[in-house]
């Protein structure tokens, strides 16, 4: 705790975030100190090594992981504003160390205390709703990760259904993956453009003139699509409408600059 007695979060940012969508990483921020954190973004964090882990790499990715051990070390929680990376050094950081016995007590408390974001502000820090509004009817993707590997499911769902004005049309197949899958979709392009097809059809079934996620992967991917699609539907990250930060950035696609209505 920090001498104001309140939780010290470390947020770990996520590659994607920081290269492609900072306003993601200043949503986090806002929501954390809302919910009474202490925030702090270490500066030389780089990627928990996922891509590497995933692709059978597994020297790769310790050397890519090992430095966020120490770094993360010191905070009471870590969080991320990602499923598929909180779920990386909370589910597979410590069967990336098994055969390290002296790291594993280190890599077992980082693993206990990293969460995804929304899932943290409802499980951790209690928080019901959000001071925040949004014009519109939005339908959400479950990601893969954060639905199967840390049960963020009800999570964003509490929180989005606080925001004033905005009303949920849900998904046929909320949980069906988006067909990104990390490298999946480079090593099959084929099955993956047919998954996230599919996906957009069902998107664009519900009416909902906005899509929300709490993956940049996933939503990169079904925003690229949509758009050569050529499809009006915005697609944000769910932190952009619960900290109310929907007017920084314009949506990854659709009506550029405009609010979904």
């Amino acid at each position: 705790m920090s001498g104001a007695g309140k939780p010290r979060v470390g947020l770990f940012v996520t590659c994607l975030v920081d290269m492609f969508r900072p306003t993601v990483g200043f949503s986090a921020v806002k929501l954390l100190e809302e919910a009474g954190c202490e925030v702090d973004v270490p500066m030389d964090q780089t990627c928990c090594g996922q891509p590497a882990f995933n692709s059978g790499d597994k020297a790769s990715a310790k050397k890519v992981a090992r430095p966020l051990i120490d770094m993360f070390a010191d905070y009471d929680y870590v969080v991320a504003p990602s499923g598929s990376c909180a779920g990386m050094i909370k589910k597979h950081f410590p069967e990336l160390f098994a055969d390290e016995p002296a790291m594993l007590d280190q890599v077992n408390a980082l693993s206990a205390k990293t969460h995804e974001l929304v899932s943290f502000l409802t499980d951790v820090m209690k928080i019901d709703a959000v001071a925040a509004s949004f014009e519109g009817k939005v339908t959400y993707h479950d990601s893969c990760s954060g639905l199967r590997e840390l049960g963020v499911k009800q999570q964003p769902r509490k929180l989005l259904n606080s925001v004033q004005g905005l009303e949920i049309s849900e998904l046929s197949e909320p949980e069906s993956c988006c067909g990104f899958g990390g490298t999946f979709c480079v090593k099959y392009p084929e099955i993956s453009g047919k998954m996230v097809g599919e996906k957009t059809d069902d998107i664009k079934s519900t009416g909902a003139k906005t899509l929300l996620a709490g993956d940049m992967g996933c939503l990169m991917n079904m925003a690229g699509k949509l758009a050569r699609e050529g499809s009006d539907i915005e697609v944000r990250h769910v932190a952009e409408v619960l900290a109310d930060m929907t007017m920084e950035a314009a949506p990854i696609a659709g009506k550029k600059g405009e609010q979904a209505s």
